[in-house]
């Protein structure tokens, strides 16, 4: 009988209350009121991130009010340039505009994906296109860099150029 009472207690137990509604910065968050649960959520997920796994500094949201999301901005480390990233669920599309108003802000831009699992994924946005590096040296032949302290941009750079067809 004892343990017929143990699972009826447990069973009458309330569930355990979801931690995040009840952080500050959630609350926070909310009262910043974009109307997006949803992109709140996201939001949240990106902030923890940033300030409890990646050691952020001085990660804090601030509202955008045309384009009704949250932003975030941060440092990635101390005495480096704030940036700002702009938390999305990762079925949500996003516009040349809304990129353009963010990078707009004068802060260099990370777009972050937040998938239905909390996976991340983060992606820099530029003001127009970056050249890619250019090998570490020049190659006399298309083969694989001989040396070992040959960058992966150059590795990356070889391999591009096998798939091309195009030899130096």
């Amino acid at each position: 009988m004892s343990e017929a009472s143990d699972r009826e207690d447990a069973s009458e137990k309330p569930p355990p209350p979801n931690w995040i509604l009840q952080h500050p910065t959630y609350h926070l968050m909310e009262k910043l009121e974009v109307g997006d649960s949803e992109q709140v959520h996201a939001a949240f997920l990106v902030y923890m991130d940033l300030s409890e796994v990646r050691q952020w500094k001085e990660v804090s949201c601030v509202k955008s009010p045309e384009l009704q999301v949250i932003l975030l901005e941060g440092r990635e480390k101390e005495g480096a340039p704030v940036q700002t990233i702009l938390p999305l669920p990762v079925h949500r599309s996003v516009s040349h505009k809304s990129i353009r108003h963010v990078l707009d802000r004068g802060f260099p831009m990370l777009l972050c994906a937040v998938a239905s699992d909390s996976t991340l994924v983060y992606q820099r946005m530029t003001d127009g296109l970056v050249t890619p590096d250019p090998p570490a040296r020049s190659f006399s032949g298309c083969g694989t860099p001989a040396a070992p302290e040959e960058t992966a941009a150059a590795a990356e750079w070889l391999e591009l150029r096998r798939c091309l067809g195009s030899c130096c």
